[in-house]
C-alpha cells in the first residue's frame, strides 16, 4: 500500500491515512486502497481502527485531484464520484465494527468516513467542516451516509452553512460519540477494542448486518428478521455456549485479554 498503512495484530486490523504531507487528503489511489483493504478484512480480525497519519485526521479531497476534476466531463465525474461513494459503503458494509479516531480537523469527506464508522472517537480540540458549499460544490456522495447516523435537524444548518465547529457539536449531531484530551483517547479507544473482544465474534458481526438492514426494511420484513435472526442465535453454537457460560458463571471461549499486557 501506497497511500494508507495497513497492521494487523492481536485480532485488530489498525487502518492509517498515510498522507500526512497533506493532511491525509484523499486522491484516487488512495480511495481505491481504502476500498480493497476494507473489502478484504479479515475472517480473523474482530475490529478495525481507522486513523490518520500526523495531526490531522483528513482534510477531505486532496488539492491535485480537486484540480483536475476542472477538466472532467459530466461521465468523468459521475464515474469518480461513484468510486468515492464505494469506498464509503465499504467501510459502513465493513463484517466487523470501525472504530475512528479522528484527531486535528476532519474536513469535507472526512465527515464521510466519521459516518460510516461504528464508533466515534474524537480528541477535544479536533475542528470540522462540511467544508463543499464554500467551493461552489455539495456534500452529495458523503450525504446519504451521514444523514443516516447523524440527527437531522442539527447537521443540516452545518452542511448548508458550511460553518467550522467544534466536538461539542459533532458530539450533540452524533457524528462523534466520546471525546476525551489526546492524551486520553488511547485509553478510550482500547477500552472499546477490550469490550468488542468480550462479545461473541459471530453475534458481533450479525448485530452489525442487522442494524445496517433493518430500517429499510418494511414492517413484515422487519418483523421476520428480527424474530427468525434471534432465533437462530439461540440455538447457534456461539449462542448456547454464551448462555451456557451465563448461567453457569463461567467465560465463554471467545473471550480473552485482547493484547499480552
Amino acid at each position: 500500500m501506497k497511500w494508507i498503512s495497513v497492521s494487523n495484530k492481536d485480532r485488530v486490523c489498525e487502518v492509517i491515512l498515510n498522507r500526512p504531507d497533506v493532511r491525509n487528503a484523499f486522491n484516487p489511489a488512495m480511495i481505491d486502497e481504502i476500498t480493497q483493504t476494507f473489502k478484504l478484512i479479515s475472517d480473523q480480525t474482530r475490529v478495525v481502527i481507522l486513523r490518520g497519519a500526523g495531526e490531522i485526521f483528513c482534510s477531505g479531497a486532496d488539492l491535485e485531484w480537486m484540480k483536475s476534476m476542472v477538466k472532467y466531463s459530466l461521465e468523468e465525474n459521475k464515474d469518480d464520484s461513484l468510486k468515492l461513494y464505494g469506498m464509503f459503503k465499504s467501510i459502513q458494509d465493513c463484517v466487523v465494527p470501525v472504530i475512528a479516531v479522528v484527531q486535528g480537523a476532519a474536513m469535507g469527506g472526512a465527515l464521510g468516513l466519521m459516518a460510516v464508522a461504528d464508533i466515534v472517537i474524537s480528541t477535544e480540540a479536533t475542528k470540522f467542516c462540511f467544508s463543499e458549499v464554500k467551493l461552489g460544490l455539495v456534500p452529495a456522495v458523503i450525504s446519504s451516509f451521514v444523514l443516516q447516523k447523524a440527527n437531522r435537524s442539527l447537521v443540516v444548518p452545518l452542511m448548508i452553512a458550511g460553518k467550522v465547529f467544534n466536538t461539542n457539536e459533532a458530539l450533540r449531531c452524533g457524528l462523534v460519540h466520546q471525546t476525551a484530551s489526546s492524551e486520553q483517547v488511547e485509553e478510550i479507544v482500547e477500552s472499546w477494542i477490550s469490550s468488542i473482544l468480550d462479545a461473541a465474534p459471530d453475534a458481533v458481526k450479525e448485530t452489525k448486518v442487522l442494524v445496517n438492514q433493518i430500517l429499510d426494511l418494511e414492517e413484515a420484513q422487519r418483523k421476520e428478521l428480527s424474530v427468525s435472526l434471534i432465533a437462530a442465535r439461540r440455538v447457534s453454537a456461539e449462542g448456547q455456549e454464551g448462555l451456557k457460560a451465563f448461567l453457569e458463571k463461567k467465560s465463554p471461549s471467545w473471550k480473552s485479554p485482547w493484547k499480552e499486557k
